[in-house]
């Protein structure tokens, strides 16, 4: 049996990124037309589409989708959720581990939304602060728990490879509502992320 990917592009967008690519790589005094570049500028257009897909996703109708009745008052926690976006200043790539609760309140959601939502909102040009904030506001409006938490460690690229050229720097952001304002609930769940479970 084969596995076949099957990703899906609009023809017309996709010739129009391609022929913008490759005013790029002429600009950069390369040649289009050598072999190792010829299909480059497609390529370039389908994966820059690909990387950018949340402009094509509703996170809020993702976790619309499954909501559920719940007397269920405990912290849930999904943590280690990797994310990949792009730098809106440079586009270049920023990439690491979200973690994200909340304390429901009456409803809780499909665990697996929660990395959806994280998706729908990394994959596209984007700041990390901003990013922080959109998942959590979105968890926020869709349960009207008691709290929601957010932290998201990542490294970019744009101080790694340009600019300050820092390898090992990494960039912490966190936001928080209701009860996770409160120091010993901040604590539990800071204490929850970074513990490893036996």
């Amino acid at each position: 049996m084969s596995f076949e990917r099957i990703d899906s592009y609009d023809d017309e967008v996709t010739g129009k990124i391609a022929d913008n690519y490759s005013e790029v790589l002429i600009h950069l005094g390369e040649d289009v037309k050598r072999q190792g570049l010829i299909k480059t500028p497609e390529r370039a257009s389908k994966a820059i589409q690909f990387l950018t897909q949340g402009y094509r996703m509703d996170a809020r109708e993702i976790i619309q989708k499954a909501i559920f009745d719940e007397d269920y008052k405990e912290m849930v926690v999904v943590k280690d959720i990797e994310l990949y976006s792009l730098c809106e200043h440079h586009i270049l790539p920023f990439f690491g581990k979200a973690h994200v609760a909340y304390i429901p309140n009456g409803k809780i959601c499909g665990l697996s939304k929660i990395p959806r939502v994280v998706d729908a909102f990394s994959r596209k040009l984007q700041v990390q602060e901003r990013l922080t904030l959109e998942i959590r506001d979105c968890l926020e409006e869709a349960l009207s728990p008691l709290g929601v938490a957010v932290v998201i460690e990542a490294q970019h690229m744009c101080m790694m490879i340009r600019g300050v050229e820092k390898q090992n720097s990494s960039t912490t952001t966190s936001a928080f509502t209701g009860e996770f304002n409160r120091q010993e609930t901040r604590s539990e769940f800071l204490k929850l992320i970074t513990n490893k479970l036996r």
